[in-house]
């Protein structure tokens, strides 16, 4: 069993208090080339920084956010010929060789997302007979056709008209009505299904229709006549065969469903998207359910004039990204998270200027702290006071895990003194969103409802929020941090959970990040902070499997495609180039280990000045996390303009230490 030491030296923040004549001192032990690539590094991070005190990177998905955002274009006949011409060349930008579209940079082509970048061209005016279709299009059905493509592909489809509403999963808006002890309740699925799902419960009970105004179909994307389709949802499980004939059964008995009771269920539903609109930010300041809310509210009869109507159009198009040449949608924002990591990596650094834009920076996050407004999260913990953060600008509804803890450990390193009520709020919010196995899910406690990932709705395989090593050892350095008495049998039960998650090969699984390369760091951070000594086994193997992984570059990739496998594969890791990212969280993670002087961290550090641009930033074109594993990923453009920065101040302030 891992125990916590809760009290011990803090290297990190001691080195705050140091005299100037002892920064001097290894100012002068420090190599000029890592002390400029240091510089350069901080100096481009600092002047990303907004006014105001926040970093906000683009954060990058697959070309099914920028087609969907034409398929709701055409289905609310709201056209913006313009935009719709630079999403469609952004599409075609990201096509493959084969002719299809990947989940995400250098992936193998996704049936899904194909069908609906394919029908996003032909929207927006691309001949079917071109060979960038017609290439599409073979791709396609070499993959079995649209028939074959995922729920939320077929959703999309039967709103126009290209298959029957019996190819989507029986999901009647009644599902808002259901008590708490019902198999299927919105409150045992994670934020994410639950804004996703309750604005569409209106469209598909409703059977909403696109407008189309061109009648645009895409009848070629099938080669079997619909009316013989009967298998439109593959059997997964035995588990899941039981909920296909529930489903079926459902479908059946809907026309006896009376009428009052649907009316009365379409207006809770109404209400309670109206409830956490979260104005422009948009419902669960997240793409798809912004754009659900944004149908579902017509559908419901709200004027395009209507304020509501207004929000949540002005939601979807501050997502954008819009360039010269191409746009594109991101699925949400990362104000909050870009904020923190990027103060993590300054304190690193250790300046004079950096920490005045710290303190710029944590200022800004102080107001972002949310107090004791309605969550979601407060059904299972309805006595707990607020005290959380969200991932984006604003959404009041759904503070996010990990980017408290993030941000209450790095407020505790600048100043625990001048921010000691926001940490403490925040450390007890923490705490009390602990799951019962010791872990931390990312919004929600205890939503580990397993059955549900076999329902038809869900093929996806993501409609839980569990908790996770990378969360769960976010949460476990703060507490170790602060070294409250109040936390002691929190910080233990983490640990334990911690424990039972390494892997065989001596990594952890990361549920945020690619992969286990971020989750072993975030783990060893943690290692780090608590002093666990009985762990040093543990931490072994973890630092022996990432050297083990290292490339001939001296650098650390991995593949998205390690999600496709239960446990680490080592071709993912091999057969991945190098990013600095990845690299970055490879060289903390061992210098969190004690290697600090090893040969394979000078080879990282290495191959992250080598890799730095002109403009003292690096760059790389992976995608750098999960947000659904094995169905949807994101690439956080900030990833590798401060992890690379963290990583470099990190191995200088060690080896000055090591000199002392």
């Amino acid at each position: 069993m891992l125990e916590p030491l809760a009290d011990r030296g803090r290297s990190s923040s001691a080195r705050q208090t140091r005299t100037n004549s002892s920064n001097d001192t290894a100012e002068q032990l420090r190599p000029a080339p890592l002390e400029r690539a240091i510089s350069r590094a901080r100096d481009a991070l600092l002047g990303a920084q907004d006014t105001n005190g926040y970093w906000c990177f683009e954060l990058e998905a697959d070309c099914t956010i920028p087609a969907e955002y034409i398929l709701m274009m055409h289905f609310m006949g709201e056209i913006d010929t313009e935009l719709q011409t630079k999403l469609a060349s952004y599409i075609r930008a990201h096509q493959t060789d084969a002719g299809g579209w990947p989940l995400f940079h250098g992936g193998e082509h996704d049936l899904s997302c194909s069908v609906k970048a394919y029908y996003a061209l032909k929207l927006a005016g691309d001949n079917p007979d071109e060979p960038h279709m017609r290439r599409a299009r073979d791709a396609i059905m070499r993959g079995g056709g649209a028939v074959r493509a995922n729920v939320f592909t077929h959703i999309a489809l039967a709103q126009f008209a290209q298959i029957p509403w019996r190819a989507v999963p029986f999901m009647p808006v009644e599902i808002i009505l259901m008590p708490r002890w019902f198999p299927f309740h919105l409150n045992k699925v994670s934020y994410w299904s639950r804004t996703v799902i309750v604005p569409l419960l209106i469209l598909c009970s409703l059977r909403s229709e696109a407008k189309n105004p061109r009648g645009v179909g895409v009848e070629e994307l099938f080669d079997t006549p619909l009316t013989r389709v009967r298998d439109y949802f593959p059997v997964r499980s035995p588990r899941n065969r039981l909920y296909i004939l529930l489903d079926r059964l459902g479908r059946g008995l809907e026309p006896l469903i009376p009428t009052f009771v649907r009316r009365y269920a379409l207006h809770r539903a109404e209400r309670w998207i109206v409830e956490r609109l979260n104005n422009e930010d948009g419902l669960g300041a997240i793409f798809p359910a912004m754009i659900n809310a944004y149908e579902a509210l017509a559908l419901r009869g709200y004027g395009d004039d209507h304020p509501y109507r207004q929000q949540a159009r002005c939601a979807l198009r501050r997502l954008l990204v819009v360039r010269a040449g191409d746009a594109y949608c991101q699925p949400c924002v990362s104000p909050v998270w870009d904020t923190a990591l990027a103060c993590h990596a300054l304190l690193e650094e250790n300046s004079a200027s950096s920490h005045a834009a710290v303190r710029h920076a944590l200022d800004w996050l102080v107001l972002r702290q949310l107090g004791d407004e309605d969550g979601d999260w407060r059904l299972k913990a309805p006595q707990l006071p607020g005290g959380g953060w969200p991932f984006q600008f604003a959404n009041p509804h759904y503070p996010d895990l990990d980017d408290t803890a993030a941000i209450a450990w790095a407020m505790h390193r600048a100043d625990p003194s001048e921010y000691a009520e926001p940490i403490r709020r925040g450390a007890d919010w923490l705490r009390g969103m602990q799951s019962n196995n010791g872990g931390f899910g990312s919004f929600d406690v205890d939503n580990t409802h397993s059955h549900l990932n076999e329902i038809p709705f869900a093929d996806h395989g993501a409609l839980l929020d569990p908790p996770t090593s990378d969360v769960s050892a976010r949460c476990a350095t703060l507490f170790a941090r602060l070294g409250r008495a109040s936390d002691r049998d929190t910080l233990t039960r983490c640990m334990r959970f911690l424990e039972a998650e390494q892997e065989t090969s001596g990594g952890w699984f990361g549920r945020w990040g690619t992969n286990y390369i971020y989750g072993t760091w975030s783990v060893l951070e943690a290692l780090r902070e608590c002093g666990a000594a009985a762990a040093q086994t543990r931490i072994a193997r973890a630092a022996n499997w990432l050297e083990s992984i290292q490339h001939p570059d001296g650098g650390w990739g991995e593949s998205n495609a390690s999600y496709e496998h239960d446990g680490p594969r080592q071709e993912h890791y091999l057969s991945a180039d190098s990013t600095a990212f990845q690299t970055a969280w490879a060289v903390l993670a061992l210098i969190a280990a004690g290697r600090a002087a090893s040969d394979a961290v000078a080879r990282g550090i290495e191959f992250l000045l080598r890799r730095q641009e002109g403009d003292g930033l690096w760059s790389d074109p992976q995608f750098t996390a999960p947000g659904f594993p094995r169905v949807f990923y994101l690439k956080y453009h900030g990833y590798s303009k401060y992890f690379p920065l963290w990583a470099l101040a990190r191995y200088r302030n060690a080896r000055d230490d090591a000199r002392r």
